[in-house]
């Protein structure tokens, strides 16, 4: 019986990439000259420093910049606001792995709604779907494209 999952995930390698790119490109800039700014990364949390909450917005565009370079999906990004202590900005960017259980369920409503001949079910932090027919299984998939969800989906683990 045909099966597939549908995930939410992102390259970390490229994540890492594309936050190393965007140091780099935050040492060249002009305007960044002299000025105590910095990103860094733990955990799938980017932090941004900067001086002033100006720069803070200016480096959320270098960072999505790079981001687009590399082929991570922007929608990943959950960005924080931005706080301030002493004379520095400090911004969390957060990029979600996974579905959250909310939106699995959203997103098996939507499959059962479309009167459609295959199954959904939640596994953790991904949906398994199944059929009886590879068709069924590829309108499920047009139709999560189509879709509105906020949320960078792929389709993987596709089985015969």
């Amino acid at each position: 019986m045909p099966s597939f999952d549908i995930v939410s995930e992102i390259d970390t390698v490229e994540l890492r990439n594309a936050v190393d790119n965007a140091n780099r490109e935050l040492s060249t800039r002009f305007d960044f000259r002299n000025v105590d700014a910095s990103f860094d990364l733990s955990n799938d949390i980017v932090k941004l420093k900067a001086e002033g909450d100006f720069q803070i917005t200016q480096m959320m565009d270098i960072l999505r910049n790079n981001l687009a370079k590399r082929g991570v999906d922007p929608r990943s990004m959950d960005s924080k606001s931005a706080s301030q202590s002493g004379k520095n900005w400090n911004k969390d960017v957060v990029f979600q792995q996974g579905i959250e259980t909310l939106t699995a369920k959203k997103m098996v409503k939507m499959i059962k709604d479309a009167k459609l001949k295959v199954q959904a079910s939640i596994q953790g932090d991904k949906v398994r779907v199944t059929g009886k027919k590879r068709d069924d299984l590829q309108s499920v998939i047009a139709m999560f494209k189509g879709s509105d969800l906020e949320l960078p989906l792929q389709y993987n683990n596709f089985r015969d």
